[in-house]
């Protein structure tokens, strides 16, 4: 029986004490089915975030919080935006999303349902062992499928798997080789949230997750919880 384990290094809550990420696990997901009901909804997401954010989105709150984290760090929030802000910025342009597929359509749905940062991961036998940390130098990042793997500057907030790093800049952008397909049968969710986010958002997000993923991709949920300090690591089997 294979063990998945999922940690938030120290560091993270060190500098940003009220950080809190939720983790949720997924096997035997059948990720092939298109439905309409799923369609609606995301249409219905970004009309409910064109009317909360009005004027510049930099200046949100949920927002504002991330663009002050990635300055923690050393990133340029004009130029490196957290996903929350990029996506928020495509919807208010106003554009629609595009139907990607059942499991990356419900993270952006979250997203934009809770202005807070949400994505889904593969779990594969290389990516058992997962940790949000501060990057060193041996780490590497696929930026590109047909490219070579790109070193990272040591001290910005990473999602890696050993030395390889699944997303950088906390929630800026997945690896070439992270993409969740139509294929995929079990997955892990991070849902992220600083203050102004409370624990409250991130574990109703969590609960609407799981309906949702339920109802139009099956499956089992294997585990979830919501990390943050006192509480820092998920470990859940696999089968």
């Amino acid at each position: 029986m294979s063990t998945f384990t999922y940690t938030v290094s120290p560091e993270i809550f060190n500098d940003h004490p009220d950080y809190r990420r939720g983790v949720v696990i997924f096997r035997a997901l059948d990720n092939t089915r298109s439905d309409a009901r799923l369609t609606d909804q995301l249409r219905a997401a970004e009309q409910h975030l064109r009317e909360r954010i009005s004027g510049n989105p930099a200046e949100f709150p949920q927002i504002a919080a991330w663009r002050d984290a990635y300055r923690r760090f050393g990133a340029k929030p004009s130029e490196h935006r957290s996903s929350i802000e990029a996506l928020s910025r495509r919807v208010l342009k106003p554009d629609s999303l595009p139907d990607i597929n059942p499991l990356v359509d419900i993270g952006n749905l979250l997203s934009l349902r809770y202005i807070l940062p949400a994505g889904v991961h593969p779990i594969t036998s290389a990516s058992m062992q997962v940790q949000l940390r501060k990057a060193q130098e041996t780490d590497r990042f696929l930026a590109d499928a047909e490219a070579q793997p790109e070193s990272i500057a040591p001290g910005e907030v990473v999602l890696a798997a050993g030395s390889r790093v699944l997303t950088r800049r906390w929630t800026w952008r997945q690896a070439a080789d992270t993409r969740t397909l139509v294929d995929t049968r079990c997955v892990f969710f991070d849902i992220d949230g600083l203050a102004p986010t409370s624990q409250g958002d991130i574990e109703s997000a969590i609960a609407d997750l799981i309906e949702l993923v339920s109802q139009y991709c099956a499956g089992e949920c294997l585990g979830h919880a919501v990390l943050q300090a006192g509480q820092a690591s998920l470990s859940v089997q696999l089968g």
